[in-house]
């Protein structure tokens, strides 16, 4: 328990006391830049059109077989992303099976810790709508079946149960080992289901129906979608403190669009917890506070099989593999040309070192934003403390910005830039070698940094790249998904 005392305290000391900017010679240079109308021009306008057009639909729907080989039912884990391209992959599944599709049952994630259902975050009855010519889909199964939950199959292994799932599995994979199963007992639950179905070998209008699932069939339910309209509302006509806002969030949303000239903004994920800074092994400028809180943290939750933990902190940054902290996400943004009238949107979970680790970038951006700061604790209210429907809020929001960009790759990155992909939206993509060596010149001054930052990211803003073998089809949707228009 004494490790856990002092990890706490070590914590609370992290996020009372100010840290040292860790590139004070760019950040005062940062602060008084001065960016070109042409470059903001350039840095704000859309992206051309690609030649790509989003190829989902078939040319005929075809009738569903009149009788289902039975109902599957998949568990999954994982964070709001991940259990979204889950869901994807499920409605594959049973579309490959011939068989009725229980809506997907989430698991209660240890990081995440929110018990939100598929329900409390997606429109189901939207999902059944979207997908009634493709599959067949249920809310809950029949009474006949009431007994399958997942407390029944976490206390014994169950004929019904497929658990050998292998990872990126084959479609004949599923119809020799999923559909006797089926036909057995008329039920068979997959789990655990995550990333079991290859991205490659599969027919075209499988992959078809995966993009429609994750480009139309999933939208979040109203009120997680109204609450976004207010906050894009606010973004794009600023009033004033979330305090002077009235609670009516509905009304200002309506009453928007007799507004006139709606400004820009970029929304940030900055995926900065505490999980991301322990698991990259890298040094943050925290000292010896931060560097042993993180050590014995990763020591608890991965008995310090951490693979990075091998290489130093210069060998990491060198090839990318360190984490974007809050104050050089800023200076990437102020060197591609942002100035600090750039309205920016902070989606994130809970960033590591909280506020003292913000200041830098705050300084950078003084108009940032994020949900606390645009919303009444009212309107909040119904997504208070859970992780997913505040991520869903942040997917929703970061779906209508002008630009979105990420600190660091992840599930959130990989998602955002898929669909932006599909409706040809800016994304601009870090450079994260490119950036980690820069960092790493302790000399480098300022036009020189932001000459190779500008160079190092021109073909990294939304640009269409096609998927390569492995590759997931839900962040390179293209050729399997898009068509050359």
């Amino acid at each position: 328990m004494v490790w856990l005392v002092n990890l706490v305290f070590m914590r609370e000391f992290m996020e009372l006391n100010p840290i040292k900017p860790r590139h004070s010679r760019l950040l005062r240079s940062a602060v008084q830049r001065e960016t070109p109308t042409s470059q903001l021009t350039e840095l704000w306008s859309p992206l051309e059109n690609q030649g790509w057009k989003p190829c989902v639909k078939s040319k005929k729907p075809t009738a569903l077989p009149e009788k289902s080989e039975g109902y599957i039912q998949v568990f999954l884990d994982g964070g709001l992303n991940q259990q979204r391209m889950g869901i994807c992959d499920a409605v594959a599944v049973a579309k490959i099976l011939n068989a009725t599709l229980v809506i997907p049952y989430l698991e209660l994630n240890p990081v995440w810790k929110d018990s939100s259902s598929f329900m409390d975050i997606f429109d189901v009855d939207h999902f059944i709508d979207v997908l009634k010519d493709d599959i067949s889909v249920v809310k809950e199964l029949p009474e006949d079946y009431s007994w399958s939950t997942r407390e029944y199959y976490s206390t014994a292994i169950r004929e019904t149960r497929i658990k050998a799932a292998p990872v990126h599995a084959t479609a004949h994979w599923y119809l020799e080992n999923v559909l006797p199963v089926l036909q057995s007992y008329g039920l068979a639950a997959i789990s655990p289901f995550s990333h079991r179905l290859s991205f490659d070998t599969v027919p075209v209008e499988i992959q078809h129906l995966r993009s429609k699932v994750n480009f139309e069939a999933l939208i979040f339910v109203p009120h997680i979608r109204t609450l976004g309209d207010a906050l894009i509302s606010r973004l794009r006509y600023p009033q004033g403190s979330a305090e002077e806002m009235d609670s009516n969030y509905l009304q200002e949303v309506i009453n928007a669009g007799d507004k006139k000239k709606p400004g820009k903004f970029v929304v940030l994920h900055l995926r900065f917890d505490k999980d991301m800074a322990a698991h990259s092994a890298c040094d943050f400028g925290g000292g010896k506070a931060e560097k042993l809180a993180l050590a014995k943290y990763r020591q608890v939750i991965w008995q310090g099989r951490v693979l990075n933990s091998q290489f130093t902190d210069e060998e990491l940054r060198s090839q990318g593999r360190c984490p974007m902290t809050p104050e050089e996400i800023g200076l990437l943004l102020a060197a591609l040309g942002f100035d600090n009238s750039t309205r920016l949107y902070l989606a994130s979970h809970k960033v590591y070192g909280g506020e003292a680790r913000i200041q830098t970038l705050r300084q950078l951006f003084p108009l940032m934003e994020d949900k606390k700061s645009l919303t009444s604790p009212l309107e909040r209210s119904l997504i208070k403390g859970k992780a997913s429907l505040l991520a869903a809020v942040d997917y929703y929001v970061g779906m209508h910005s002008d630009i979105f960009i990420s600190a660091s790759p992840g599930n959130m990155h990989n998602a955002m830039v898929g669909h932006r992909t599909y409706l040809n939206l800016k994304t601009i993509r870090p450079n994260m070698q490119l950036m980690g060596q820069l960092f790493l010149n302790k000399a480098i001054e300022w036009k020189e940094f932001q000459q190779a930052v500008v160079e190092g990211h021109q073909n990294r803003q939304g640009q269409v790249r096609l998927r390569k073998p492995k590759q997931s089809i839900y962040t390179y949707p293209a050729p399997d998904c898009m068509c050359q228009a």
